[in-house]
C-alpha cells in the first residue's frame, strides 16, 4: 500500500524541529553542523533575524495579491537585481524549475518575435540538471531523470560539458540557444572554465544565438561573487537563479537583457505566486545582506579557509578521499569510493552534506558560516574518514 505522503524521495531517517544559524536541531535534540543549507537555500542560514523581522513585519500586513495589481517590493527587487547584474529586465517565480521555464519561453519567444520561430532548439551540456519539470529534464538529459517520463520534451540537444567543438558542430538551422551552469552542482561540483565560457559567448554571438546560464545553485553568494559567472567577465543573455534569493522562502526569477526578452509581453507569461508579497519582503532582505561591505569578501575566506583544510584531508585519507575541487562555499569533495558511508558517517558524528554526481559529497554551508564552524566541520571529516578508514 502507497503511504499518504507519495514515495517520491529517499529520507534519512531524521526530522528536525528548530534552526539556528548554521545549526539544526532535530525533534530528538541532537545538533547538527549543516552544511547542506536545505541544497544551498538557506544561504543566510537558519531564523536569522532580518529575514525571520522583514517575513513577520509582512505577514501582519499583506500576503498575496496576485499579479493583476503592481506588488511594490517587486519592483524594487528587480531594480536590484537589474542594477547588480548584465540584465535589464526580471520575472519572478516560485522555484528554480519554474525560472528555468521562463527562460526557455524567452528564448523560443525572442526568436518567435524576430520573425524566425524555426529557431527554438537549446544546446544543452551532458550530466546537467536544470529541475524536475518535463522540459527541465529534458534539457537534463540524464537517463536516470527522464525514465518512466518519455518520450523527452522536444527541443534540447547534449554535448560534452566543456566541449566548445562539440558545441559548434551541434549547432543547426533550429538552434536557438546555449545553456550551461557555470558550476555543475547535481553533476559534482564541475566548474566551467573561464575559456570555455568565453568560447561559448564567442559561438552564441557568431551565430545569433542566445547565451542562457543556470545559477540556481551557484548563483546568490555561493561562489563569492554574487553571480557565478562574473569570475569570468562573461556575461549571458539569460539567467535563472532560485534557492539562494529567498534565504529559506520560496523564491526564483529569470533575469534577461531587454533583446532576449523582446517576446515577453502581456499575456506570454505568469505566475499566480511569483514575486508575491511575503516572497520579496524576504528576496529584498536577502539582498541587503548580500550588498553589504564584506559579505561576498566572507565567503570568499571562508571559503579558501574550507578548500585549504580539506585539501590536508584528503593528502591525510587517501583511502577514503581522492580529491576536492570548487568555488567559494560551493565545494565537492572527491571519495575514493562510493560517498554514502562517508556522508552517513557524518552525519552520525553530526555534520550534514549533501550526495553529488562522481562520487562527490557536496557540502553547501550556510554564506553567513564563521571560522570557527569550518573548524568543526574539518575535525568531524577527520574523524568520520579515520573511522572509515579503520572500517576499511
Amino acid at each position: 500500500m502507497i503511504s499518504a505522503l507519495m514515495p517520491t524521495y529517499g529520507r534519512a531517517d531524521i526530522a528536525f524541529d528548530r534552526g539556528e544559524g548554521p545549526y539544526l536541531f532535530s525533534t530528538e535534540g541532537a545538533r547538527y553542523l549543516d552544511f547542506t543549507a536545505g541544497i544551498g537555500v538557506n544561504s543566510l542560514g537558519h531564523a536569522h533575524p532580518r529575514l525571520v523581522s522583514a517575513l513577520g513585519a509582512q505577514a501582519k500586513k499583506l500576503w498575496h495579491t496576485s499579479n493583476m495589481f503592481h506588488i511594490p517590493d517587486q519592483q524594487r527587487l528587480a531594480e536590484r537585481l537589474v542594477a547588480h547584474s548584465f540584465a535589464d529586465t526580471v520575472f519572478f517565480c516560485n522555484s528554480g524549475a519554474e525560472a528555468m521555464e521562463c527562460g526557455f519561453k524567452t528564448v523560443r519567444s525572442h526568436f518567435d518575435a524576430a520573425g524566425d520561430p524555426g529557431r527554438y532548439r537549446i544546446i544543452c551540456a551532458d550530466q546537467a540538471f536544470h529541475g524536475r519539470t518535463l522540459a527541465t529534464i529534458a534539457a537534463g538529459g540524464q537517463e536516470k531523470m527522464l525514465k518512466g517520463f518519455e518520450p523527452a520534451v522536444d527541443g534540447f540537444d547534449h554535448v560534452g560539458f566543456g566541449n566548445l567543438n562539440e558545441t559548434r558542430a551541434a549547432i543547426g538551422d533550429q538552434t536557438a540557444a546555449l545553456l550551461i551552469e557555470p558550476v555543475q552542482g547535481e553533476a559534482g561540483i564541475r566548474t566551467a572554465q573561464e575559456d570555455y565560457l568565453q568560447g561559448l559567448r564567442e559561438i552564441a554571438d557568431e551565430y545569433g544565438l542566445l547565451l542562457f546560464f543556470d545559477e540556481v545553485q551557484c548563483g546568490m553568494g555561493r561562489t563569492g561573487k554574487l553571480f557565478a559567472h562574473e569570475w569570468t567577465g562573461v556575461t549571458p543573455d539569460v539567467m535563472a537563479v532560485a534557492k539562494g534569493i529567498g534565504g529559506g522562502f520560496p523564491v526564483g526569477a529569470c533575469l534577461a537583457t531587454g533583446d532576449a526578452a523582446s517576446g515577453m509581453v502581456p499575456g506570454s507569461h505568469g505566475s499566480t505566486y511569483g514575486g508575491n508579497p511575503l516572497a520579496m519582503a524576504v528576496a529584498n532582505t536577502v539582498m541587503d545582506v548580500m550588498l553589504e561591505d564584506g559579505f561576498l569578501a566572507h565567503v570568499r575566506d571562508m571559503g579558501a579557509k574550507l578548500l585549504a583544510g580539506l585539501e590536508k584531508l584528503v593528502a591525510a585519507h587517501p583511502s577514503v578521499l581522492a580529491g576536492v575541487r570548487g568555488m567559494g562555499l560551493m565545494i565537492g569533495l572527491v571519495c575514493a569510493d562510493d560517498p554514502k558511508p562517508l556522508i552517513g558517517k557524518l552525519r552520525g558524528n553530526g555534520l550534514l552534506t549533501v550526495l553529488a554526481g562522481g562520487n562527490v559529497v557536496r557540502l553547501l554551508p550556510p554564506l553567513i558560516t564563521q571560522g570557527a564552524q569550518i573548524d568543526e566541520a574539518l575535525a568531524i571529516l577527520d574523524e568520520s574518514c579515520a573511522q572509515l578508514g579503520k572500517d576499511s
